[in-house]
């Protein structure tokens, strides 16, 4: 849709080929292009399941004729509705009041949230340096401003504290970098962003790091968590149905923040995940990337590295097979292991450096041709190059490689210390890469933050 609105402001006439689950998601991606009346043809269903005939009879008897219309009709520029200032009251009345005004407007993601008055604001902004209305990056579908203002707009209503005002400013900075790809965010697998937390302030801010960590339940980790959620939902506009920019199929729900547990990370003889990332060390620093898939949990157990690495190979690879279609069709693909800090530490005691590990799993981590194909033709991923490991046979179980480059996989010390497991995040390929930003914090709060 995006790209036939460019083609049309050109003069060029222009078509989007749109299968039916698509069609209320394109019509809303054109509003907010300010081309309400962009021409779509219908494809009738879902084009994977249907039979070869099926396909070309729909093809011939209606998709050909939406194309014809379509390519002639005549396109107009619509007027985008205006929406109330920073600073205008949008309602009075009581708390239940204002629940039920913000859940008829779609402002809420389901949940109970605090109401954004001026006062709780101004608190908020009390801890940037960034000016209210200071423009942070323009985030699509709905191409609407980020700005300090309305973070902490979501802030307080996702329920944080003040002081993680300079945390939150870090994480919109994150997603609107161009490479993340906000605007794919409503996409059908459906990817959740995952926001991950080193430095002094994991202590300073009281980030569960330990067991649980993944878990809601800890203030910071969970609200944080459900905050970019509902920014997600009302700057850039990614509404579940009754709204229609967000097309995950099934989807999942918010992540809380996943904060490293630093003092082990230092015990082990290693670099925070901070650094890997480009950092100095110490810095107060969040990552934010995709998740679109979990593994299960993986028990290893040994004295050594590589009956560990095994385990992760064979439990957390296999959920990573499941995404080397897109991920070969685009070119990318970050993968994160998060492991206790007892399981790091046989790692570490082994003598194995986090590249080491990289390039183990690296190496280690493959799916049978039999699989990949089956999957790609499921996602209608059909148009990409291969390996060249896919074609020295026509054996179905020859082995694919499932990740691209040791560098691009990360790895975090994180959870129970008292047990043996660890777990895979899947990011989805050029969707949502991790994007790190430094957190600032307010001059007059020095160097912390406090609680």
């Amino acid at each position: 849709m995006r790209a036939s609105a460019a083609t049309e402001r050109t003069g060029i006439p222009s078509v989007s080929l749109v299968a039916s689950g698509f069609v209320q998601q394109a019509h809303a991606i054109a509003k907010a292009l300010g081309a309400e009346n962009l021409p779509v043809a219908e494809y009738p269903g879902v084009p994977m399941i249907d039979s070869n005939e099926e396909l070309r009879n729909k093809v011939e008897r209606a998709l050909v004729n939406h194309v014809i219309k379509g390519v002639t009709a005549s396109v107009t520029d619509s007027t985008k509705p205006v929406e109330p200032g920073p600073r205008d009251v949008i309602f009075k009345g009581a708390l239940d009041e204002v629940q039920e005004h913000f859940h008829k407007n779609l402002w809420t993601d389901g949940l109970p949230i605090i109401p954004p008055t001026l006062n709780r604001l101004e608190e908020f902004l009390r801890f940037t340096d960034r000016s209210p209305d200071e423009v942070i990056g323009v985030l699509l579908p709905e191409n609407r401003e980020a700005t300090a203002w309305n973070v902490a707009v979501n802030g307080v209503m996702a329920g944080c504290r003040p002081e993680y005002m300079p945390v939150l400013v870090a994480i919109v900075e994150a997603i609107a970098e161009p490479d993340f790809r906000i605007e794919d965010a409503g996409s059908t697998p459906g990817w959740e962003p995952l926001v991950i937390v080193n430095g002094s302030i994991v202590k300073e801010l009281d980030f569960n790091y330990g067991s649980g960590v993944m878990r809601v339940g800890r203030r910071a980790n969970t609200s944080i968590g459900r905050f970019l959620r509902l920014y997600m939902r009302n700057v850039p506009g990614l509404r579940i149905p009754p709204g229609a920019t967000d097309k995950g199929s099934i989807a999942q729900t918010f992540n809380v923040v996943l904060a490293e547990d630093e003092d082990a990370v230092a015990e082990l003889g290693w670099d925070p995940f901070s650094v890997d990332r480009g950092f100095k060390p110490g810095e107060n620093v969040v990552t934010v990337q995709s998740v679109v898939s979990t593994s299960p949990p993986c028990y290893s157990g040994g004295h050594t590295p590589v009956e560990h690495l095994q385990t992760i190979v064979e439990v957390i690879g296999r959920t990573m097979a499941y995404k080397t279609p897109s991920a070969i069709h685009q070119g990318r693909l970050y993968p994160l292991f998060v492991v206790s800090p007892s399981v790091a530490g046989v790692l570490a005691r082994g003598g194995w450096t986090k590249n080491r590990i990289r390039e183990y799993l690296f190496e280690n981590i493959r799916a049978p041709a039999s699989l990949i194909e089956r999957v790609a033709w499921g996602q209608g991923e059909t148009d990409f190059h291969l390996p060249k490991e896919y074609c020295q046979s026509m054996d179905p179980d020859r082995l694919i490689p499932v990740l691209f480059k040791p560098e691009w996989i990360g790895i975090v010390v994180s959870g129970d210390p008292g047990r043996n497991q660890s777990k895979g995040y899947v990011q989805n390929h050029k969707q949502g890469p991790p994007v790190s930003k430094k957190i600032a914090q307010p001059v007059f709060l020095g160097q912390s933050i406090g609680r």
